[in-house]
């Protein structure tokens, strides 16, 4: 599905780039940075913000126990829901 019809981009070109890491983007912004292009009129923003938040709720969902205080999706999932 195209998400954005100014870059026309696809929501699958957007969880592309959405690699687990440091380096992943983190908001639209960087996600427009990561695919090599720049917002035109911003009503796509609100669509990949929410595919960003479900890329990280799934990101995060799948650290266990074992990663604890040191998981960094951890702050990142909080600090999207606030």
């Amino acid at each position: 599905m195209i998400v954005c019809s100014c870059n026309v981009l696809s929501d699958g070109q957007v969880r592309a780039c959405l690699n687990p890491g440091p380096g992943c983007p983190r908001t639209p912004a960087q996600v427009y940075a990561c695919l090599g292009c720049s917002p035109k009129c911003g009503r796509c923003a609100r669509t990949i913000r929410g595919i960003l938040d479900r890329a990280l709720a799934d990101a995060h969902a799948a650290c266990t126990t074992t990663c604890g205080t040191a998981c960094t999706l951890k702050d990142l999932k909080e600090d999207v829901a606030a």
